[in-house]
């Protein structure tokens, strides 16, 4: 790695103190429907596909958007477990998050009235190897549970706002 990561978090974190209207960034994805339940997703210069497991009617191209939730949340754990570590000096070998989430697919069939479609609950597991003391430890947890940007969304309701655009005008039904 070119740059020292507590050098970037600390310049960072200098910078944003100084310049707090700095901090406001967006993130973007566009996704569109390839065929069947199948989906490419567009990140940056990155495609991922998405789909559903032959049990629910996909073709399992690809993770489904639960799974990937689940490993937005393992993968910025990591992150955030690596860059915490690095800032507070505490000496961090390995990360790696496991991470389950359980839903009632009778939510999202509708076969149940009052069934949420979304997650009933999540759990995961940090497995960190480090030679730092349980209370460097515990510090790095607690800082870790406090900045992880996903775990925040999971965590607290976040304003979502979706537009339908109908373009029926553009496509009008053969008389």
């Amino acid at each position: 790695m070119a740059t020292n990561l507590k050098d970037i978090f600390t310049t960072t974190q200098s910078s944003l103190r100084q310049n707090p209207t700095e901090g406001a960034a967006t993130f973007a994805a566009a996704t569109r429907q390839l065929t069947g339940l199948r989906s490419e997703a567009a990140i940056r210069d990155f495609r991922l596909t998405l789909d559903e497991p032959q049990a629910l009617g996909g073709s399992d191209a690809g993770p489904n958007p639960i799974e990937l939730v689940l490993a937005a949340l393992g993968a910025c754990q990591e992150i955030t477990y690596r860059l915490y570590a690095e800032s507070l000096g505490i000496p961090l070998n390995h990360v790696a998050v496991k991470v389950e989430g359980r839903v009632d697919l009778r939510g999202f069939f509708a076969a149940a009235d009052g069934v949420r479609p979304g997650f009933r609950d999540i759990r995961a597991t940090v497995e960190i190897d480090s030679p730092a003391s349980p209370q460097d430890i515990e510090r790095l947890k607690a800082t870790v549970d406090l900045h992880c940007p996903v775990l925040d969304i999971l965590r607290n309701v976040t304003p979502t706002k979706l537009e339908l655009v109908h373009n029926a005008a553009r496509h009008p039904v053969a008389a």
